[in-house]
């Protein structure tokens, strides 16, 4: 290593090393349930697949449907947070519903009860999320926001790292044949899903604190529900998002394309491992670097990696194919996932901002579940790689219209 790239790596940590307790505590929080989340998510393509008998089209019912319901939730929860003067609570709540309804998993018999468990558990994620983000974004100064966002991520998806392999040692161990395993053996690899997220709770009781704002005067002008109060740029960024979302469907159908490259089962937890490896290293610098060079820069960098990739996945024939793909649509995320969020707290006030989040989740919502649908259906329809270029396509259009965005500060700044 030279001495400037020692310097410039030595700094990054410094950065790091002055992000608030609450930075650090909810980071951890969403380590805990990220590895409580990712022992179930990269089994369950292949348990509804093939335990349960659901086809493309329902998995992508499935994926959609939670996913939407929890963007829409996380509307009305970031302006309840603004509205009360209260984030923590909703926090609590939101991972607390998670802890309960996950264990679930280990007795359904159809993928109609996967449907409705999934859908439980993203309420969950829709109640905690814009206050969790606005909270984030309250402890830190504007300079490091990209930063802790960063971070967040980061350890959110370690969770997603540690998460697969515990998955795959519970499936060696607890499996006959862990190359086919069966519907009994995966419930109870579900049955453990649920420990880390529980200690989750006892972290944000204890060490997540939030300063409460001051209380407004009689007469100030209460914080209304309505996109109306944002200006035009911001609700261009969320035409924007949404249009991004519609090709961004459910990351099950990229662990369905991987097995169908000759990726074994027992092996799937450990490609997701590697995806989510390489989301830890990008989003620790990507956060960093969008505080530096600009918001807007990192996320039209991370939808054209997108882009390429899903567009690889359309031609991919073998699993190295597939495992190199997932390293690099990992940056994908590590460039977009937290600078996106930095970049909502930049263009909007601090009284603000858990509506601001809700509507940014909001513009995800009404376009993943209708993403994942369409995919589904044009992968039963006409293949695979039709689905995938067809999304690869729609990104593209989507980072062309980013150009439109005016960035909250100048780059660099």
């Amino acid at each position: 290593m030279t001495e400037a790239t020692e310097k410039k790596s030595n700094g990054i940590w410094r950065r790091y090393r002055g992000l608030s307790r609450t930075v650090f505590a909810l980071s951890f929080v969403s380590f805990l349930n990220d590895t409580s989340s990712e022992i179930i998510y990269p089994l369950l393509p292949a348990f509804l697949a093939l335990s349960l008998g659901a086809s493309p089209f329902a998995i992508g019912l499935i994926e959609g449907i939670a996913e939407s319901v929890a963007s829409i939730l996380k509307l009305f929860s970031g302006y309840l947070s603004d509205k009360f003067n209260n984030r923590k609570l909703p926090v609590f709540v939101g991972y607390a519903l998670a802890a309960v309804v996950r264990p679930l998993l280990s007795f359904v018999t159809s993928w109609p009860q996967v449907l409705a468990v999934r859908t439980t558990d993203r309420i969950g994620k829709g109640i905690r999320g814009a206050p969790r983000d606005a909270l984030l974004a309250a402890t830190v100064p504007e300079q490091s926001r990209g930063l802790a966002f960063g971070f967040n991520r980061a350890a959110d998806h370690f969770g997603a790292v540690v998460g697969p392999v515990v998955a795959f040692l519970l499936l060696t161990y607890l499996a006959a044949d862990p190359n086919t395993p069966t519907a009994r053996e995966y419930q109870q690899v579900f049955l453990f899903a649920s420990i880390p997220v529980v200690i989750g709770l006892f972290v944000i009781v204890f060490f997540v604190r939030e300063e409460k704002k001051p209380l407004p005067e009689t007469g100030a002008v209460p914080i209304k529900f309505s996109i109306g109060e944002f200006d035009s740029n911001f609700k261009r960024f969320l035409a924007v998002i949404a249009l991004f979302t519609l090709s961004n469907s459910t990351d099950a159908f990229l662990l369905l394309r991987a097995e169908q490259t000759g990726i074994r089962p027992a092996m799937l937890p450990l490609l997701w491992m590697v995806l989510h490896f390489s989301k830890v290293i990008s989003s620790i610098y990507g956060g960093d670097i969008s505080d530096r060079v600009g918001r807007k820069t990192l996320i039209l960098t991370g939808w054209v990696i997108y882009a390429a990739v899903y567009a690889g996945f359309a031609f991919a024939t073998s699993a190295w194919q597939a495992w190199a793909l997932f390293i690099v649509y990992g940056v994908y995320f590590g460039f977009t996932e937290g600078v996106e969020k930095a970049l909502v707290a930049d263009l909007v006030t601090d009284e603000k901002r858990g509506t601001a989040f809700g509507f940014y989740n909001l513009a995800y919502g009404i376009t993943v579940f209708p993403a994942s649908l369409i995919f589904g259906f044009v992968w039963t329809t006409f293949g695979a790689p039709s689905a995938f270029l067809m999304s690869a396509v729609i990104s593209v259009i989507a980072a062309i219209f980013l150009l439109t965005i005016k960035p909250a500060r100048p780059i660099g700044n």
